[in-house]
Order: structure tokens, then C-alpha cells, then sequence
């Protein structure tokens, strides 16, 4: 389907939404939202939703959107680079500009060798980006020397937050469109991708001058919604992979983001393994309850009960959850948590792999295709 047909098909379907209006930005990241934006801001439709709470904020694209959209927004993320998106993409209050000179200050800045080069910069050898240790490294090092400058100078200016995070989303963003990966940085590919040869550059992100006053907060979710009392709540949990041969550290996303920590912290921290993760990214310290793919001694799957007492202990009127066929959570298992906490009262269903998006109101369509590959469903709760 062509990007111009995804967009009438979009607009029919929900006629009141305006995909056109949305102009979110973000990082490459599993499970982006990206394509979904206009079906899960089309929940709120008509239902009075002034507040909204984005549980599981990440890329922050769906708290962008919701900011966009004029609603009052509360992003909430485990994690400190998530935390610093939120705050330049929905503290902002300055106009654009007022970053350009800051900006093309650090952009000019030439590049050393420091410790990101030392850890993550490489050579090119004919097109392998194998180094002569037998390590691969996600950047090649003209950049990751630009990396090392431009991070240390941000620390010796005087910035407020605001000013901080909008310099450090647009140093992400940079290293984001020159590396040699798949999107993660849990492996590095063998030959160097085509964009790593770039050299890369700062730009002001797409940010806006935002009226409301949005909230960021850094923490577990199951302390954080004890202190928010939305309209709204989205939840998109990082479901573990439903495979139980593969290891619990290919689907955390503090594997597969550790590098953007260390950007943010500049903390230099201890490292281990073939890709350089943070030793404190490690599964036995980052690991998720919703990424767990084992079962409790009564034989419940541990991912879906942290589900079920999320819905139960929310104080949103409406709760919209996000699920992949692809997750450990069974179909029939999430069903029963669906309906125990309240009125499922409309699913959208997604085909990734033709491109298809349908809407639905009969509670249990969706079972007969959540086991099929590549679908998505976001199921909308009044609880």
C-alpha cells in the first residue's frame, strides 16, 4: 500500500482524526508506534480526554502525538534517555531558533579520541567492520570522535534542563542516522551499513513551543500510576519474546539501548561482553517483569499478571493496551485480564505483514487471529 493510500485508508477510517497534523521524531526503536499514531490517538475520540498517561513512553512518539493533539500529557519511562526525549519534545517552550546558534556551536566543534571512540569507534577495512581484535563497533570513528567532543563540551556549559536534553536529543538523533546497526545495540552488523560512512550532524530537533505543561517522570511503572489520575492511559509494555530457547538479554530494551545511557550519563561506566553493554544493563539488574516470558509456581505466566495488576491499579475511565502476537502472553490469558477490570469496548487489529488496518467492536473477533505472525492489537477498556 502506498504511503498516500495508508493515509486515505487511515482518514476513512477514522474520519476525524488528521494524520497529516502529527509530526512526531524518534530514534530507531523495536516496537515504534510510528504507523499507529492516528488509530491510538482515534481512541480519545469523543470521549472527553483533556489528561492522558503514557505508561511505557520510550521513543516518546505516542506522547508527541498526544501533545500535538492539545491534551495534557504525563510520559513515563524506566529510562533516562526516554526521560530526556520527554523533556525536549514536550517541555519546550522556546522557539526553535533560539537552539540554532547553540547547536551549530557544538557541531563545529572538532572531534578527539575519548571514550566512546575507545569503546565504540571503528575502522574501515574494505567495507568489514570486523576490527583487527575481532570486535564490531556501531559507529565508525570520525563520528564517534565528534561523539567524545560534542558530549564533553555540553557538560561544560551552563544549561538549564531544557536546554540540556534538546542538545543531547539532537546529539542521539546525529549518532541515530550514522550507525551500522539494525536499530538496536545489542549486535553490530559485519560489513558497514551505507549511512556509517556519513559524517554526522547536529540539528535542532523537530520540537514545538508547548502551551500545556506535559509532565516527565523517570520511574517504575507501578509506582508511578499510584501517583497519576488520568482520563487516559496507554500502555504499550515491552513484551518478552513468546520463544523460550532465546536468551532473556535479546529482548531487553536495556540491552538494546544501553549505548543512548551512556551518551545521556557520559558516566564512562564498566562494560562487558562482545558489544560493550553497561554492566548495569545486565539482566540480573534491568531486567523487566514485563519482558519475562517464565511462569510462577502456580504455572501463570509472570508478564501477564504484571498486566492484569496494571489495568487493576491505574485510576484512568479509560485504558488502552497495546499487544503483539508475537509476545509471551497468550491470547486467551490476556482475553481474561481484558475483561476482569472493566468494558473492552473496541479493538484495532493490524496485519504488519499486509499492511492492513480494521477496527472492531465484538469483544472476541480478535482471538481467531492473535496467534497468526505479525499482528498488532490495541484493545481500548472503560473501566
Amino acid at each position: 500500500m502506498s504511503k498516500a493510500a495508508y493515509t486515505d485508508f487511515t482518514e476513512l477510517l477514522f474520519p476525524d482524526i488528521h494524520t497529516g497534523t502529527l509530526h512526531t521524531q524518534g530514534i530507531k526503536y523495536a516496537g515504534s508506534k510510528l504507523k499507529l499514531l492516528s488509530h491510538i490517538i482515534s481512541l480519545t475520540d469523543k470521549r472527553n480526554i483533556k489528561t492522558v498517561f503514557d505508561g511505557f513512553s520510550g521513543s516518546t512518539r505516542v506522547s508527541q502525538a498526544f501533545a500535538q493533539s492539545g491534551v495534557s500529557v504525563t510520559a513515563n519511562d524506566i529510562s533516562v534517555w526516554s526521560e530526556t526525549l520527554g523533556i525536549c519534545y514536550l517541555k519546550n517552550k522556546k522557539d526553535p531558533v533560539y537552539y540554532q546558534e547553540l547547536i551549530d556551536h557544538l557541531d563545529s566543534i572538532k572531534g578527539y579520541d575519548g571514550w566512546f571512540t575507545e569503546h565504540y569507534g571503528g575502522v574501515d577495512n574494505q567495507g568489514s567492520a570486523i576490527q583487527s581484535d575481532g570486535s564490531k563497533k556501531p559507529w565508525q570513528v570520525h563520528n564517534t570522535r565528534k561523539l567524545d567532543a560534542i558530549r564533553d563540551e555540553i557538560d561544560s556549559l551552563a544549561l538549564d534542563n531544557i536546554e540540556k536534553s534538546v542538545v543531547l536529543t539532537a546529539l542521539i538523533l546525529a549518532m541515530d542516522a550514522v550507525d551500522s546497526t539494525l536499530g538496536h545495540y545489542s549486535s553490530y552488523l559485519k560489513e558497514w551499513s551505507p549511512r556509517s560512512y556519513k559524517k554526522m550532524k547536529l540539528k535542532v530537533p523537530n520540537i514545538i513551543k508547548n502551551e500545556k505543561n506535559h509532565t516527565i517522570i523517570k520511574g517504575d511503572i507501578f509506582d508511578t500510576i499510584k501517583k497519576v489520575s488520568p482520563d487516559f492511559a496507554y500502555f504499550d509494555p515491552p513484551y518478552g519474546s513468546n520463544n523460550e530457547k532465546m536468551p532473556p538479554s535479546r529482548v531487553r530494551y536495556a540491552s538494546y539501548y544501553h549505548v543512548w545511557t551512556s551518551i545521556i550519563n557520559n558516566d564512562k561506566p564498566d562494560l562487558f561482553g562482545k558489544v560493550g553493554r553497561r554492566c548495569d544493563s545486565s539482566d540480573r539488574i534491568s531486567a523487566s517483569v514485563f519482558e519475562e516470558f517464565r511462569k510462577d509456581s502456580d504455572g501463570k505466566l509472570i508478564a501477564i499478571k504484571a498486566v492484569d495488576r496494571l489495568i487493576k491499579e491505574v485510576k484512568a475511565n479509560y485504558v488502552a493496551l497495546s499487544y503483539s502476537s508475537g509476545g509471551s502472553a497468550t491470547s486467551e490469558e490476556l482475553n481474561a485480564v481484558l475483561h476482569r477490570h472493566g468494558k473492552l469496548i473496541q479493538t484495532i487489529e493490524i496485519d504488519h505483514k499486509k499492511n492492513v488496518m480494521a477496527t472492531m467492536k465484538w469483544t472476541n473477533q480478535w482471538l481467531r487471529d492473535a496467534q497468526t505472525p505479525n499482528k498488532e492489537f490495541i484493545f481500548l477498556i472503560e473501566k
